[in-house]
């Protein structure tokens, strides 16, 4: 039997309602999971649009080895010099050079070197730099260090997401969606034992519109104002995706969803 190392991949973090549930539970969720590794994608923790220092580092103190994030990342100006300072704080690599930040790093965990990268689609988005090329790059400098490479894609659209697991199929561990807040059940190990899921869904409110106030969101499809979304206080479910990875060739041999209400 392969020596496997489990990595615990959660999705966007909504505001206060999920960070509490991450706070108070992340430590039993990975005792429960036996995981070895634990990313999180923040970009949404800050009331649902950014991320700050504070909340950064109730992350890290949490338990959470690697914060991922997106095109929110940027909401919060105060986050800007930790993104500079802490090389496990993410934020998308294809944006242009010279933006703060960077957008992979490689962490020691259970005895081996984890690379993680995250990416932004384009699709309905920015038009920042191409994440296939961009990423092919990244990821063959990253194998001459470690076989365990995790992607964190965020995108909007599903042929953008399946498109690029399939282009690094075989050279990255995984590609795990996030961005839309709605987990998908396409899960599976591509041909080149890649592991990939179009998105792993969301750390919010469950009772929501993707973790906003069910309220305003209709009110926004009825008038088309642009009504600011707020994050719906309620329970929280906690979402994402559990990895079982080949130590040394960096294959993925399971991939399983989680889907779990918090207690908080």
């Amino acid at each position: 039997m392969p020596s496997l190392l489990r990595a615990l991949i959660l999705g966007d973090v909504i505001g206060q309602p999920g960070c509490r549930a991450l706070f108070i539970g992340l430590k039993q969720i990975v005792k429960n999971t036996k995981a070895d590794v634990v990313i999180v994608n923040g970009e949404n923790a800050a009331d649902g649009y950014g991320l700050t220092p504070e909340l950064a580092d109730g992350l890290f103190q949490s338990g959470v080895d690697v914060i991922t994030s997106g095109n929110h990342i940027w909401q919060k100006d105060e986050i800007y010099p930790m993104l500079e300072s802490e090389n496990r704080l993410l934020r998308p690599e294809n944006y242009p050079n010279g933006v703060s930040g960077k957008g992979h790093c490689i962490i020691e965990k259970a005895g081996e070197k984890v690379a993680v990268l995250n990416l932004e689609g384009r699709v309905y988005l920015s038009n920042i730099r191409c994440p296939f090329r961009v990423g092919k790059e990244i990821v063959n400098r990253l194998q001459n260090t470690t076989n365990i490479i995790i992607l964190d894609f965020h995108a909007e659209w599903p042929e953008e997401k399946e498109a690029l697991a399939i282009y690094l199929d075989g050279k990255v561990s995984a590609v795990v969606g996030t961005h839309t807040h709605v987990q998908t059940a396409d899960e599976r190990i591509l041909p080149g034992g890649t592991g990939y899921i179009t998105d792993i869904g969301m750390t919010g409110p469950a009772e929501s519109v993707i973790g906003m106030r069910i309220e305003t969101a209709i009110r926004r499809g009825l008038t088309q104002m642009p009504l600011k979304l707020e994050v719906e206080d309620e329970p929280v479910e906690i979402c994402g995706v559990l990895l079982e990875i080949d130590k040394t060739t960096g294959k993925t041999r399971s991939l399983k969803r989680i889907r779990k209400k918090s207690l908080i």
